[in-house]
């Protein structure tokens, strides 16, 4: 059997969008209307003849609706295998009609926990019923259309459908079960049990767009959107102009907004990443003033680079960043003269993400490995007290200084060595299988910007310097005194801690312990 004439549909849904124009498109080819409760009401209010389940069945609609068409008169339908003479024996015996069309979406689950709905309100939101008859209509998909999106009503308003369009609707109509299914479980999990490690792990994701290709142009890749809890930044952007966001481009993006969302209460501040590491990051008194410092810290790796900001886009700031390749400038918002400015700029991407979240707020990260998935709360660890171990007090300017490379160190991929002097990056050392290289690698971008911009000395000198994790030994710590650098902030927690403190003594250094590490693999 391919193509099949539809001779009853039963129609049940939450969404009547487009429900009376494919009534009417189904009830012009003759086919028999079957609903339920607010569905047959709104159909028979577009004037069309609609028959009740409940007269179907021959039982009434129970229990607050609960009960309506959990019946084998309808699953019988449904399920009867149309070329089967047992099948068609046991349903003439029981006076069961075929139904060749269910056209079901199911109660609005995600949008009743989403506006803060009471417990009980959230459990009468269950469905059951309408993933029962989804379920065995895609099962019995060979002769049985089953519709679950209104985008698709238009694939059987024509009174017949083909095996083809049949098999694609039944896939769809799973996925839909299936992240059904998966937003209740992960509600009960998570908002209802607290887990925060359920025993099985079910995440709703839908497909939020195809992307050209991968990291690389031989990989594939696509978006995907939780489907039941806010997404974050990324999720919520509009995009304003420019190419299509790339794989890379998302990844970058993330990065850079994840981190200038540390200064989301501070003052005007500018990142810029490139391939998911900072490369420069500056707050100042002013949007421009802070990009140029940003900049100035490493004008190289920030061609083709991403920036993300703390507050709307203005014209300056616009101007400024126009003067080399960007491929995707983030902001909460942008004003007129901004938008202009870009809109010369056809190929730079501009996305509008709206307030910067709090960066204590919760969340868990999910990272595939090779047959499995690791999963973590979110690194939201913040400064709390700092201890002060060497013989010298760090100055108050010194003390900012070790909290903004601080900051900045938590997004930089370990090993990592972050120097800051002023409200600025100075130099950025990230990803070496040693802290030393990190170490050394921050001070010459430093000293090699110092030389682009013209500068008397890098500004290492008199910087306080992050390291992400503790010094194992000294020789990290003497790269950055080498460097210039006159504070130092690290976890500690080392074996060798006392040699690394005796060295800074030595050197003139203040030193001050987290007790918190800030790995980023």
């Amino acid at each position: 059997m391919t193509d099949v004439r539809i001779r009853r549909a039963l129609l049940s849904v939450s969404d009547k969008t487009g429900l009376a124009d494919l009534g009417r498109a189904l009830a012009s080819h003759g086919v028999e209307l079957v609903s339920t409760g607010g569905t047959a009401t709104a159909l028979r209010e577009a004037g069309l003849d609609v028959r009740d389940v409940s007269d179907l069945t021959g039982f009434p609609e129970m229990m607050d609706g609960r009960v309506k068409t959990l019946h084998p008169v309808v699953h019988g339908g449904l399920l009867a295998v149309r070329d089967n003479p047992e099948h068609q024996a046991a349903a003439q015996a029981h006076g069961i009609g075929a139904i060749d069309l269910v056209v079901v979406n199911l109660y609005p689950f995600a949008a009743t926990v989403a506006r803060g709905a009471s417990r009980d309100e959230i459990i009468e939101n269950i469905d059951i019923g309408g993933p029962s008859m989804v379920r065995s209509a895609a099962k019995n998909h060979a002769h049985v259309a089953i519709v679950t999106d209104p985008a698709d009503y238009a694939l059987v308003a024509a009174g017949s459908t083909t095996l083809d369009d049949r098999r694609r609707l039944a896939a769809r109509a799973y996925a839909a079960t299936a992240e059904y299914d998966a937003m209740i479980a992960s509600w009960f999990a998570f908002a209802d049990q607290g887990a925060m490690f359920p025993e099985r792990l079910s995440l709703p994701f839908k497909l939020g767009q195809p992307l050209r290709y991968g990291e690389n142009p031989h990989q594939q890749a696509a978006l995907y959107l939780p489907a039941f809890a806010p997404g974050g930044l990324l999720a919520d952007h509009r995009q304003v102009q420019g190419k299509e966001l790339s794989y890379n481009n998302l990844a970058d993006a993330d990065a850079a907004l994840e981190l200038v969302s540390e200064f989301r209460d501070g003052p005007p501040t500018v990142v810029i990443v490139k391939h998911a590491n900072p490369c420069g990051v500056a707050s100042g008194d002013t949007l421009a003033e802070a990009y140029a410092a940003a900049l100035a810290c490493d004008s190289v790796s920030a061609f083709g680079g991403i920036i993300a900001v703390n507050r709307p886009l203005d014209g300056p700031t616009a101007e400024a960043i126009s003067g080399i390749f960007t491929e995707v400038v983030a902001a909460p918002d942008a004003d007129e003269a901004a938008l202009a400015v870009f809109a010369k700029k056809k190929n730079l991407r501009l996305i509008l993400t709206g307030p910067l979240p709090d960066p204590k707020r919760g969340g868990l990260m999910l990272k595939t490995i090779a047959g499995g998935a690791l999963l973590q709360s979110r690194d939201n660890g913040a400064l709390g007290d700092l201890k002060v171990v060497t013989q010298r007090q760090p100055t108050e300017q010194e003390l900012t200084d070790c909290r903004f490379a601080w900051t900045v160190a938590k997004h930089v991929k370990s090993n990592a060595i972050v120097y800051a002097k002023a409200g600025s990056t100075a130099g950025i050392g990230a990803g070496q299988m040693n802290r030393l290289e990190s170490a050394r690698i921050a001070a010459w971008k430093a000293k090699d910007a110092a030389e682009k911009a013209g500068w008397a000395e890098p500004r290492t000198i008199g910087s306080a310097v992050a390291s992400d994790a503790f010094f194992p030994f000294a020789d990290g710590l003497m790269a950055a005194v080498e460097a210039g650098a006159t504070a130092v902030i690290q976890p500690g927690g080392s074996i060798r801690d006392e040699d690394v403190i005796a060295a800074a003594d030595a050197a003139g250094l203040a030193m001050v312990f987290t007790g918190m590490r800030h790995f980023r693999h």
